[in-house]
């Protein structure tokens, strides 16, 4: 039996896309490099096989590629089945690491990325596993590091716009609206921002934001 690095699913350069050089694989057809294959099994197995040596990808999306080329069903289903029987397909794996990989790569927070997973084709209780096992304290110190990054670039700017800036960035990476305000409003208080002093309620003014964001979405 081949080394288990042998196998496509080892050469993952992570679920946000492929490496270098591997931009275009799903558009390869399924005789592409192969000669002339004239066993639709076989030829939806090399398929697939090309598929998931450019990166992971789900069950569903590799179905969807094999529809695309025109496969008979039959012949898909067999695939499809035998490559999770070998663990050549694994959407609870490749949901854990699309978690792992999009929140500490792009910040992302458990709404956006349970959407991005159902996007490709995750059931439910896949998606509700990985993202469960993001721990809510790195979640909660994601958003501050995302505020504190952002916050320089603001400063400057009336504190209202700034404050709807700074909650958006959040609402757009998947951020409940609790959590953006509680963040956001930290991130100006420690700035030293008199608020009160400047005749402003950041309560209102974070609602304001928040109201705004959810409208907009």
């Amino acid at each position: 039996m081949p080394d288990r690095a042998a196998k496509v699913t080892a050469a993952q350069p992570g679920p946000d896309g492929p490496g270098p050089g591997q931009v275009g694989a799903d558009q390869a057809g399924p005789q592409a490099g192969s000669g002339q294959v004239k066993d639709p099994e076989e030829q939806a197995r090399q398929l697939c096989l090309r598929l998931l040596t450019g990166r992971p990808r789900t069950r569903a999306q590799l179905a969807e590629a094999m529809h695309r080329h025109g496969l008979p069903e039959d012949a898909a289903a067999a695939v499809l089945a035998r490559f999770a029987e070998v663990g050549l397909i694994d959407d609870a794996a490749f949901a854990r690491a699309w978690v792992e990989s999009r929140h500490h790569g792009r910040g992302l927070a458990r709404r956006a990325l349970s959407a991005e997973l159902k996007q490709r084709g995750v059931d439910g209780p896949d998606i509700s596993a990985a993202v469960s096992a993001l721990d809510p304290a790195d979640e909660m110190a994601t958003a501050r590091r995302l505020v504190d990054k952002a916050l320089a670039a603001s400063r400057g700017k009336p504190l209202p716009t700034r404050i709807r800036r700074l909650v958006g960035l959040l609402a757009r990476k998947g951020y409940p609206a609790p959590i953006a305000y509680r963040v956001v409003r930290e991130a100006i208080e420690q700035e030293g921002i008199d608020a009160a002093g400047a005749g402003m309620d950041l309560d209102d003014l974070a609602f304001v934001a928040l109201d705004g964001e959810t409208s907009s979405g």
